[in-house]
C-alpha cells in the first residue's frame, strides 16, 4: 500500500508539472514541441512492443495493455505528424 501512495503521488506530481509546462509554451514553439512528442510515442511504441511480447513473466494484462498502448501511441504518431505537416504547409510561400 505504501509504494501505490508513493507512486500515486509522483504521478499527481507529474501531471501537475505538464500542464505548468505546457500552458507556459508559447505559439511559435508548438510545432517543434508536438515532433519531440512524436518522437516519445515511438519510444512507448517501442516499449509497449517489448511489454507485450512473450517471456516468461508476461500475463494476459501486461499483453492487453501493452496492445492498447501500441494502438494508442501509433494513433497520436500519425495524428501528430499530421498536424506538424498541417502546420507547416502555413508558412510555405503559395
Amino acid at each position: 500500500m505504501e509504494m501505490f501512495i508513493l507512486s500515486l503521488t509522483i504521478f499527481v506530481l507529474a501531471v501537475f508539472v505538464g500542464v505548468e509546462v505546457i500552458n507556459k509554451v508559447p505559439p511559435t514553439l508548438h510545432t517543434p514541441l508536438m515532433s519531440g512528442t512524436n518522437a516519445i510515442s515511438g519510444i512507448v511504441v517501442v516499449g509497449a512492443i517489448i511489454s507485450s511480447g512473450g517471456s516468461e513473466h508476461t500475463t494476459v494484462l501486461s499483453t492487453v495493455l501493452g496492445v492498447a498502448a501500441i494502438a494508442l501511441a501509433t494513433i497520436n504518431i500519425v495524428a501528430g505528424f499530421m498536424v506538424t505537416d498541417r502546420m507547416l504547409n502555413m508558412f510555405k510561400k503559395k
